[in-house]
């Protein structure tokens, strides 16, 4: 599984050279499939949620480069496969959705997809499994596809070991998720010709198991890429924070706070992610990367804009960039606020929003922080505050400021202090 140096198939050179491939199971074979001609290649989504959030972006990503690159990609949305829930590398099982849960989620990440992926031809599907899975009858479905499945060999996988160690165990409802995502992968292949699933490194058992089925049932020759696993330099799981998942819907995160996400990407890691997240061209994503000192900050909000173009649009990621600006580099705006120094401290774990404020000064005590953001009356970086709960980190700070709003004359910028 090694990474040869010597790709010809423009999709998988410009891959490789933004990180974006983990593992392959054949990758000079799928090398030699792409320089024939464009393929079809599909990831899965199952509809965990109404919206997808910044730890899909990659996979997306991937599906937005091979489309760039003329291949066909398939967005696979999970309508049948969430009635089970994956439990790849999980500690416990996922809770079983309602129908109508599982409608409603499907149309947010279905949202969330087009997004990024332009589905205005049949070069790039947006395909439901439910379509097949939800019609297949379980005697049927163990004629034919049961048969081909070693139990010894699916208790092998690594995602499955670890249920087993823990004390939630492994339903055997979870026990089928791999089935069925192998079906899909033959399913795809019958269907639309589909010879590579990618996904996230956590898929790579379920992958190659889509791999075998369709070898044994169709001498099918098919391939999987896995995508790394992204962590920040610190370390921490990207998209995840002490305020929760980082949301691609508007609804769930405002496009501010997206593209403020985006910018206060920790130094080390803004080249990567600049190649990652981004249609920048790979030297000018190193160039920005290698950038030191204030320099570097220009490259963060280069990140944050386009980045948040891909999402959102590039007049929505110009107008948040321009709200950055005017909230904490005007200086005459800036020259205008009282300043409170907190410790940084105080950030790394989060602070309630209502806590925040009895802590600058806003409100004499936390219950009147409380009412003061029950009112309507609160604002964090010029946004409205929602929940006297919202926790407030470090990511929420743009060059070390916070700006709070007491109504519409009390204004503070409190800086955070290391």
């Amino acid at each position: 599984m090694s990474q040869s140096p010597t790709l010809k198939s423009p999709f998988l050179q410009e891959a490789q050279a933004r990180g974006m491939i983990f593992q392959c199971t054949d990758l000079e074979g799928l090398d030699a499939r792409m320089q024939e001609g464009p393929i079809t290649a599909y990831i899965g989504f199952d509809p965990t949620a109404d919206s997808l959030h910044v730890g899909s972006a990659l996979p997306i990503m991937l599906l937005r480069l091979l489309q760039k690159h003329g291949h066909r990609p398939i967005a696979l949305v999970g309508g049948g496969t969430a009635k089970i829930g994956d439990p790849s590398f999980r500690d416990e099982a996922r809770s079983l959705m309602t129908a109508d849960t599982i409608t409603r989620n499907l149309k947010g990440i279905e949202g969330s997809l087009r997004q990024f992926l332009d589905f205005s031809n049949e070069q790039c599907r947006l395909v439901n499994n439910a379509d097949w899975l939800d019609k297949l009858s379980y005697i049927d479905l163990l004629q034919d596809v049961g048969v081909q499945f070693s139990v010894s060999r699916m208790l092998s996988f690594e995602s499955v070991k670890q249920r087993l160690e823990r004390e939630q165990g492994l339903t055997f409802l979870e026990f089928n998720y791999s089935i069925l995502q192998s079906y899909d992968f033959r399913e795809l292949y019958r269907r639309h010709g589909a010879v590579l699933q990618m996904g996230g490194s956590d898929q790579w058992g379920n992958i190659v198991s889509g791999i075998e089925l369709g070898r044994r049932t169709d001498s099918a020759r098919l391939f999987g890429l896995t995508t790394p696993l992204i962590t920040t330099a610190s370390g921490a799981k990207m998209g995840k924070s002490a305020s929760g998942a980082r949301w691609l819907s508007a609804e769930k995160l405002p496009i501010f706070d997206y593209w403020q996400f985006w910018r206060n990407t920790e130094d080390a890691d803004v080249g990567r992610f600049l190649k990652l997240f981004t249609d920048l061209p790979v030297d000018e994503c190193e160039r920005l990367g290698a950038l030191e000192g204030a320099a570097i900050n220009d490259a963060k909000k280069i990140l944050a804009t386009e980045a948040t173009a891909i999402c959102h649009g590039r007049a929505a990621a110009e107008d948040a960039a321009e709200a950055a600006r005017k909230v904490f580099e005007q200086g005459a705006t800036q020259a205008a606020l009282p300043e409170k120094e907190l410790p940084a401290s105080l950030f790394h774990e989060g602070l309630p929003a209502f806590k925040l404020f009895a802590e600058a000064g806003l409100a004499k005590s936390g219950g009147e922080a409380r009412r003061l953001i029950r009112g309507g009356g609160a604002r964090l970086n010029d946004v409205v505050i929602q929940d006297e709960n919202q926790i407030v980190t470090q990511e929420d700070a743009h060059e070390g400021k916070i700006k709070l709003s007491s109504g519409r004359k009390k204004h503070l910028l409190v800086t955070l202090n290391s």
